[in-house]
């Protein structure tokens, strides 16, 4: 069973070859969404079985023509059934339960995880991303007899009647603008794919040839218009489809079902990466010359990353989209026109080593136990080192909003160094017998570290806050250090249309550290997103801590402070703020589960 989109149902072919390898007497039937199944190729399975609707999501699984499809399977006497599925969300277990159910089956195949218990044979699921997909279902044949070594995937092709396709001297390059129904966070900008085919047909007198929907080719096809394009975009069927780009020379797309075609046909991919998870969706084609193209940014993977579906719609900005250059697909392609070599992706038939995280992690969410002197060792280290790193400060409240959000959460795990903030932390650390040496906070570590960065040269950056707050801590923080260097400070907003503008400000004054304060998790999304773009050495949210130094918020007593009463301090000046502070019972609640999930 692979109830997935097209690209899902491509990867699982390379299984299903290796199980009618392993048993070519046995009957083999395919039960698949109805609209990936013409990518199956003829033979490779006795029988295909469709369901229809979007069965493999949401109620649409429970349509009538579904469920009839589905209690017709135990006629077929099944010995095995096979789920190439991830068993991510409880809500769908029950499904995949019914299926199991219906084939009446002995032997029933899966990934394991906490979520599923019906499973008679199954494989450890390390989360999406320990290992490629196709390779998953690689290990679930070999549970069964077959191999589990990586072969390629397999695709249906039939040939399209036109002449044009068929004939030419020219390079071909297949550009598909789209990324399929699911998530169009995946997309590359559509100007950009125009740029990089007008900018081949002038180098290397290449075709141009637009393949996907209608609504993917509406994008660049009256742009590119002319004898070295043709738009066959909504005019093919699958098989046809991968036929025109098995006759290519390159392929370049976004993270696809479009992008699986391509790869199984041999032809070279660039295939182009943001909020989606390549470790676990990249070309599985073992070509040398297919090139995976990423930003980098620290946000990026957040959808599919560990054992959650994450932010499938990714973030407004698409900031780990756009920063994807059309220089760099143009220097890729060459590559591969010109038939260099490229750097290829590498394939591996177990998942790779992880090595154990020393840091402390409540509820998922890693905490370095770090101290405000190891803190500066450690910026030392950085400064003028030609990366960025990001600091992110941690609190129970931080902890419980990234519970819900999946960019936030995937965010901490990639930071740099996450500081204990606040003092649920020394509490939830000790109740789990890793205590943290003292509580590390944004609003204390600023002006630390304002203090060394006066006797060191260091230069600093302010941004966020309310207009003119930035301002009046610069002159604060200068008037309490003298020779403190603050390079700018500007008030600004996390909005994506400013982001190229504030980016050029903070690289145009040399800053060393930047200090961001637009309150979380709105300023760590910012940093992440920028982060392969900023010149400083370090980057770190600090929340409203310009405003406590600014004098706009006052901050608690002393003598409240050190008693770890802040939160009261705040409620009690700010009542509204009842609501969020609900986060406190149920981050307790939530650290006492996961202590006695360690004891079981």
């Amino acid at each position: 069973m692979q109830l997935a989109d097209i690209g899902d149902l491509v990867l699982t072919t390379a299984a299903i070859a290796a199980l009618r390898d392993a048993y070519p007497r046995a009957t083999i039937d395919l039960l698949a969404s109805a609209h990936a199944l013409p990518v199956v190729p003829t033979g490779l399975v006795d029988m295909a079985i469709p369901l229809v609707r979007g069965a493999g999501s949401g109620r649409s699984f429970y349509a009538a023509a579904n469920l009839r499809a589905v209690f017709g399977l135990r006629r077929r006497q099944y010995d095995t059934v096979v789920f190439f599925h991830h068993f991510t969300l409880r809500a769908g277990v029950f499904k995949f339960w019914l299926i199991a159910k219906c084939c009446g089956a002995e032997r029933i195949v899966g990934l394991r995880n906490q979520n599923v218990g019906f499973l008679t044979d199954s494989f450890d699921d390390g989360g999406f991303g320990a290992m490629h997909q196709a390779q998953y279902w690689l290990e679930l044949a070999s549970l069964l007899g077959a191999s589990r070594a990586p072969r390629p995937a397999q695709v249906r092709r039939e040939p399209l009647d036109s002449e044009s396709v068929s004939a030419r001297n020219r390079p071909r390059v297949v550009l598909h603008t789209g990324s399929g129904g699911y998530s169009k966070a995946r997309r590359w900008p559509a100007e950009r794919f125009a740029e990089v085919a007008q900018q081949l047909r002038k180098s290397h007198d290449a075709e141009i040839v637009l393949v996907g929907t209608l609504e993917d080719g509406s994008g660049i096809a009256e742009e590119l218009a002319g004898a070295n394009t043709i738009d066959l975009a909504g005019r093919t069927s699958l098989p046809q489809l991968a036929d025109v780009i098995a006759g290519a020379d390159l392929f370049v797309g976004a993270d696809s079902g479009v992008m699986h075609i391509a790869a199984a046909t041999g032809t070279p991919v660039i295939s182009i990466f943001g909020p989606s998870n390549a470790d676990a969706w990249k070309p599985w084609a073992g070509n040398a010359r297919s090139v995976v193209l990423r930003s980098e940014v620290e946000c990026s993977p957040c959808s599919y990353i560990g054992h959650s579906v994450g932010a499938r719609e990714g973030c407004a900005a698409r900031t780990c989209m756009k920063l994807v250059t059309v220089e760099q697909v143009l220097k890729a392609a060459r590559h591969v026109l010109d038939m260099q070599p490229s750097a290829g992706t590498d394939y591996h038939a177990s998942p790779p080593t992880i090595e154990q995280d020393p840091r402390l992690r409540i509820l998922d969410v890693p905490v370095d136990a770090i101290t405000y002197e190891s803190w500066l060792h450690q910026i030392d280290s950085w400064i003028g080192g030609g990366n960025t790193r990001h600091v992110c400060t941690v609190n129970p409240e931080f902890i419980m909003i990234a519970q819900h959000d999946p960019i936030f959460f995937a965010i901490l795990q990639r930071a740099a160094i996450c500081v204990p903030d606040g003092v649920g932390l020394l509490w939830a650390s000790r109740y789990l017998g890793a205590p943290l040496p003292e509580r590390v906070t944004g609003s204390d570590g600023v002006p630390y570290i304002a203090l060394h960065a006066a006797e060191r040269g260091w230069r600093l950056f302010l941004l966020g806050a309310a207009p003119g707050v930035a301002d009046r801590v610069a002159a604060i923080l200068q008037e309490r250090f003298p020779g403190l260097i603050v390079a700018g400070a500007h008030s600004g907003s996390p909005a994506a249309g400013e982001e190229d503008r504030i980016v050029d400000l903070i690289n145009e004054s040399a800053a060393d550290i930047l200090f961001v304060a637009y309150g979380a998790p709105e300023q760590d999304k910012w940093i992440a997103r920028n982060l392969p773009r900023l010149q400083v050495s370090m980057a770190m949210g600090v929340g409203g801590s310009l405003d406590f130094i600014a004098g706009v918020i006052p901050r608690a007593p002393q003598w409240m402070q050190d008693r770890g009463l802040e939160w009261l301090y705040r409620l009690l000046r700010q009542p509204w703020r009842w609501r969020r502070m609900l986060r406190l019972p149920r981050f307790v609640m939530a650290v006492r589960r996961q202590a006695r999930r360690r004891v079981a």
